[in-house]
């Protein structure tokens, strides 16, 4: 787990001062900041900054990770403009009634 984590800041830090994040850095960056890791985190971490926008990965932290983005209708044939789709109507559900607006009680 510390490994991952080192790694992670590591290249969070390269990120952030916009140097390019290879394995060798993270690799540098961890041995000063004298964390002991496996030798195959910092090859690991240089490989998805290299696949990967990182700075799509940050602002997308929260977001679920693997589901798809919705996709748009396509557009009737004929040019047609579509239709706006129509807003969902909200229910009102009524209030339940409490005991004590009643005036009496189940124990009285």
């Amino acid at each position: 787990m510390a490994g991952e984590q080192a790694c992670t800041y590591a290249t969070l830090i390269l990120h952030d001062d916009g140097i390019a994040v290879t394995a060798e850095k993270i690799a540098a960056l961890v041995k000063a900041a004298n964390v002991q890791i496996e030798s195959y985190w910092p090859s690991l971490f240089a490989k998805l900054a290299e696949k990967k926008n990182l700075d799509d990965l940050i602002l997308n932290v929260g977001s679920g990770g693997g589901a798809a983005a919705p996709v748009a209708a396509a557009a009737p044939a004929g040019g047609a403009a579509a239709a706006p789709p129509a807003a969902e109507e909200k229910k009102e559900e009524p209030k339940e009634e409490s005991d004590d607006d009643m005036g009496f009680s189940l124990f009285d």
